[in-house]
């Protein structure tokens, strides 16, 4: 489709699992193709708050996603976190926009300083380098003041910080709803169309 988008998904292992995988599906329902990254701990958590068993090897991961949301070839890459040879790796070959959701505090602090240890930090690092949207998603309270001090110096380098914190005009009903609300806006910053919530205005018109 002429609209697809070439998004770099990274899931970290913050809590908050559910906004990340939900904005996996989101994307791919919506025909966008995605780049997946995820971190060791990011397993972890996914088992922990979801049930959900993240395969290691990347091309486990693809044929379960692949089955999971009956998609076409392609649409999906999963890489491996020292997969020094994929696209994300080079400015050469960037996304055209990247999230980390959940992202960690290690996470950011890391794409905060320029280490590029892992495939993650050097995707992050390319997004910002190449002058592409580079939104990260904390899921942290209270802040430190270096969690402060790293989401200021980020957001002067050009990320988007969108801490996971719903909102509640909508009047949620379920736990859903608030995960929605936190993948309506990410969904809203990339520019992809979605029907996830009402927008302010439409809900509550002026009067």
């Amino acid at each position: 489709m002429s609209d697809q988008k070439t998004i770099t998904l990274a899931l970290t292992g913050a809590s908050g699992m559910p906004y990340g995988i939900r904005l996996l599906e989101q994307l791919l329902l919506r025909q966008q193709r995605v780049y997946l990254l995820y971190s060791q701990v990011a397993q972890i958590v996914a088992r922990q708050e979801m049930d959900l068993s993240l395969p290691s090897n990347p091309k486990d991961a693809e044929s379960y996603f692949k089955q999971r949301y009956q998609l076409p070839e392609g649409q999906l890459c999963v890489f491996g976190r020292e997969e020094w040879f994929a696209p994300v790796a080079s400015g050469s070959n960037p996304a055209d926009a990247m999230v980390i959701c959940p992202c960690t505090m290690g996470t950011l602090s890391a794409i905060a300083i320029g280490l590029n240890q892992k495939l993650i930090e050097r995707a992050a690092d390319v997004m910002l380098k190449e002058n592409r949207p580079l939104i990260l998603v904390p899921r942290e309270m209270p802040f430190s003041t270096l969690h402060l001090e790293n989401m200021l110096k980020l957001a002067r380098s050009g990320a988007i910080i969108m801490p996971a914190n719903p909102g509640f005009y909508h009047h949620p009903q379920t736990i859903g709803d608030m995960v929605d609300f936190v993948v309506a806006r990410i969904l809203d910053h990339l520019k992809i169309n979605h029907s996830l919530m009402p927008r302010w205005g439409d809900e509550f018109p002026s009067r």
